[in-house]
């Protein structure tokens, strides 16, 4: 994908952190503008989102995954449709990290369970509803969420994490010495989550091509924020390194 792409080395996180800046990318606005500078507070129908705005210009909207934008709701995880922020097809929850025991809701209101690893039956949900796409004139945008890499980072499927041996793991120069062993172990689960994704990305852009839409379909990758993982001495993320704000895009 990044041979045929346009690719942003320089693509930063303006504050890395899961809230904020799922509400930049939403939004097109700085945190204190719309006003989601930390976790945990509810993004207002306030401001046009990116979802409102292709709605007005006849698109079907799409959401799949976690939304983490409507404040204290982890208690239940349900978005109710006036605080989808212009998205209609909702397959959504507020924010869980049980990768294995992942909920969601759709139109009917009632919690249910992606099953196994949700970033698989994410992709199958992303998969499907391009499908479901194939013959319509009306133009979509589909935003599908992964919750991973993210901690925890060893809930990963088995076949993924022997990929990346904790002893064989190389760590950045800037890890100090006594970062490294919580580091390795960090790191093996971080790229497992990410090779996992790698290739879910790459089904939703083989479905594209396969349902004939990679003419006229534009594909974004990108995140909220990195992790230091060790790095500077610090693990997660909200720190002004290149580690916690680069971001693939």
């Amino acid at each position: 994908m990044a041979e045929k792409s346009i690719r942003l080395d320089t693509g930063v996180s303006t504050c890395p952190v899961c809230c904020p800046a799922r509400a930049c990318l939403l939004t097109g606005q700085y945190p204190l503008t719309h006003g989601i500078f930390v976790n945990q507070i509810r993004l207002e129908p306030n401001t046009t989102t990116l979802a409102e705005a292709l709605v007005g210009h006849g698109y079907d909207t799409a959401y799949i995954g976690k939304w983490h934008l409507d404040g204290n709701s982890h208690e239940h995880n349900y978005i109710p449709p006036e605080r989808r922020l212009g998205f209609d097809f909702w397959r959504g929850h507020e924010c869980s990290h049980n990768y294995y025991d992942s909920p969601y809701y759709d139109d009917s209101g009632d919690m249910k369970k992606w099953e196994g690893y949700d970033a698989f039956a994410q992709t199958d949900c992303a998969i499907d509803y391009l499908e479901s796409r194939q013959h319509e004139d009306d133009p979509f945008f589909l935003f599908v969420s992964y919750g991973p890499p993210h901690t925890p980072f060893q809930m990963v499927p088995e076949e993924y994490k022997a990929l990346y041996e904790e002893d064989r793991i190389v760590l950045r120069e800037n890890v100090p010495a006594e970062c490294e062993v919580t580091a390795r172990r960090d790191m093996s689960g971080y790229y497992a989550h990410i090779t996992v994704l790698d290739g879910c990305l790459g089904r939703i852009g083989h479905a594209i091509e396969q349902l004939g839409m990679a003419g006229d379909t534009i594909l974004v990758f990108t995140s909220d924020h990195g992790e230091m993982n060790g790095s500077q001495g610090h693990d997660r993320k909200i720190r002004p390194w290149d580690e916690s704000i680069l971001v693939p895009f």
